[in-house]
């Protein structure tokens, strides 16, 4: 392990426990010490794709890029816009995602049943109208196939990008499969179970896809105006230029980019990688697993070996 002298080792532990009370709430350490140490099966063993891609300080970008893509999405960002509270909260938003993520893709089986119960519940509430009339619902299986879709594409390309060790063909297609056995049991419709079925999913929704201004109004808000302190503007400037390049040349055209995100693009990867670096370096290391061997879902093969600290609570 690197020796950091006092200070340092001080300055680093002060930006990992705000780094988790921000993405994981005041009472991260105890969401961790429950996801992770709490003894049973889980749907997803050690060495699978979706704990190497989950656990890595890649899926900020993803994250980032995968609610822009969204974003693109008139009736989804219809539901969002109404019911999410991303706005108003959007702390508390991400706090619900990223522990949502974290119990499915860690968490025990009981745990994870437990999280896609909640989620249903509140998706069988949410019904409503865009603003041109077209009527929604949270629980339409081809929208939650559209959502499914969105993030599984940017998570995985921005690990791709920007994860420790990238998948080889076998382990993308692990992970897409990790992917769809949570949106099954969320509602999705049919979710893709391969990297090559993957893309061709989200080039069959590229019709329905378009801006509103909702999605201009979000792409302002995530990119400009996010709710950060000062000091972080600028490393956060450079982590949504690299999640505006990650997304598809069609997506990024159908977004209102501000002028700051299109004068960094020039140095969206470079970055990027040293933006995710001092996430990862920052990021605590996972707490002692108490999971048992075996699981109820599939492993698949990730293509790599090796674990990071997990972004996740």
């Amino acid at each position: 392990m690197l020796w950091l002298p006092p200070p340092l080792t001080e300055l680093r532990a002060r930006a990992g426990e705000e780094l988790l009370r921000r993405v994981a709430g005041p009472s991260a350490q105890h969401k961790r010490a429950r996801i992770h140490g709490a003894p049973g099966p889980r749907w997803f063993g050690p060495g699978s794709a979706i704990r190497l891609v989950h656990a890595d300080a890649s899926m900020y970008v993803g994250g980032l890029a995968a609610l822009l893509l969204q974003s693109l999405h008139p009736e989804a960002m219809a539901a969002v816009w109404a019911h999410s509270g991303f706005r108003g909260d959007p702390w508390g938003r991400l706090q619900r995602t990223s522990t949502f993520l974290a119990v499915t893709t860690f968490g025990t089986d009981q745990d994870a049943c437990q999280a896609v119960l909640r989620v249903r519940g509140v998706h069988d509430r949410i019904s409503g109208v865009t603003s041109e009339g077209v009527p929604y619902r949270a629980s339409d299986p081809h929208l939650l196939g559209w959502v499914h879709v969105a993030e599984a594409e940017c998570f995985l390309r921005a690990y791709q990008r920007y994860g420790r060790r990238p998948l080889d063909r076998a382990g993308q297609d692990a992970y897409v499969r990790d992917m769809a056995l949570v949106a099954g049991r969320l509602g999705a419709e049919e979710p893709p179970g391969t990297r090559a079925e993957l893309s061709a999913r989200l080039a069959r929704y590229r019709g329905e896809l378009r801006s509103t201004a909702e999605s201009r109004e979000t792409a302002e808000y995530l990119l400009s105006r996010p709710p950060l302190p000062r000091a972080v503007r600028i490393p956060y400037a450079f982590l949504a230029a690299a999640a505006v390049d990650l997304l598809p040349r069609w997506a990024r055209a159908q977004l209102s980019l501000p002028l700051t995100s299109r004068f960094l693009l020039p140095l969206a990867v470079p970055g990027g990688r040293a933006v995710v670096a001092g996430i990862r370096w920052a990021t605590p290391p996972l707490p002692p697993s108490a999971e048992r061997a075996g699981s109820t879902g599939s492993t698949g093969s990730t293509g790599s070996t090796g674990s990071t600290g997990s972004v996740l609570p």
